[in-house]
């Protein structure tokens, strides 16, 4: 495994920011991967945001298993938390944030309604650790590319409010928030799902961890993927099976094992062998 450092420098000066951004803002909205809910959360978020209302919006819900999705949603809401299962690509479940917030924000604006005020306008910064679907979110509910996406974690730099069609201002937050990769596995999650580049990974060894994790608990969709008979008791074996029913051989019968576990990991992060979760709550 590639040592992944936390940038603690950088953690304290997006910490500061936050803690002096957030007196600006009646909520909060975060982020995370729907297929990683507890590894795409940073800790930190938690301890700083208390006291505001939170929406936790669970993104690419499209690639993460319905009933492990939901029993998520029931663990993580409660009186100051909604939970929503969302693709900020495609924009499914975001007109839902306007009705939640309101709803959060309701004894909010009924004192500012009982001093006068008409025109109320909600305000949101948006949090979550790099590659969740932060800049996504932001173009979605702006309907243009105000946010540089790409790839590359940390592409968002400066702070900006964003005006959004449904009357919420949306604050981008301009640090980066890291997880704390306190083992090994918050390390394979975010490697797996593609937030930590593949190219500081070893990617075979990436390969072949996905795959251990899958026989255990999607044996069948491997099988169903690569049309394999049987899910052999060695990871190995079943790399290679997979290999000879993809094509992944190189000459005088090698497996080309880079190639295999590119196609692999391509192909579970595209959605290819269905919905899957990697953590339960």
């Amino acid at each position: 495994m590639a040592n992944i450092n936390w940038f603690p420098g950088h953690m304290v000066k997006t910490r500061r920011e936050i803690k002096e951004n957030l007196k600006l803002v009646d909520a909060v909205i975060e982020i995370r991967d729907a297929r990683i809910v507890s590894t795409s959360a940073n800790p930190e978020i938690e301890e700083l945001c208390k006291g505001k209302p939170r929406i936790i919006l669970l993104n690419k819900s499209d690639l993460s298993e319905k009933s492990i999705t939901k029993a998520w949603i029931n663990k993580l809401t409660n009186d100051s938390v909604r939970v929503l299962e969302v693709n900020c690509l495609t924009g499914a479940g975001l007109k839902e944030i306007k009705p939640l917030m309101e709803e959060l924000l309701k004894e909010k604006h009924d004192r500012l309604r009982a001093k006068g005020l008409k025109n109320i306008v909600m305000r949101a910064m948006v949090v979550g650790i790099p590659n969740v679907g932060k800049s996504s979110f932001i173009n979605k509910m702006a309907k243009n590319n105000i946010a540089k996406t790409g790839d590359r974690p940390g592409v968002t730099k400066s702070k900006q409010w964003i005006k959004t069609k449904i009357g919420i201002e949306l604050m981008d937050t301009p640090g980066i928030l890291w997880p704390k990769f306190e083992d090994e596995e918050v390390a394979l999650n975010l490697a797996f799902t593609g937030a930590i580049k593949d190219e500081i990974m070893d990617i075979e060894e990436l390969a072949y961890n996905l795959v251990s994790r899958l026989k255990v608990n999607y044996p069948e969709r491997l099988m169903e993927r690569y049309k394999l008979t049987e899910i052999k008791e060695d990871t190995l074996d079943i790399l290679n099976d997979i290999a000879k029913k993809r094509g992944t051989i190189a000459s005088g019968g090698v497996v080309d094992y880079n190639r295999l576990s590119v196609l692999l990991l391509d192909e579970f992060r595209g959605g290819k062998l269905g919905c899957i979760s990697l953590e339960r709550p």
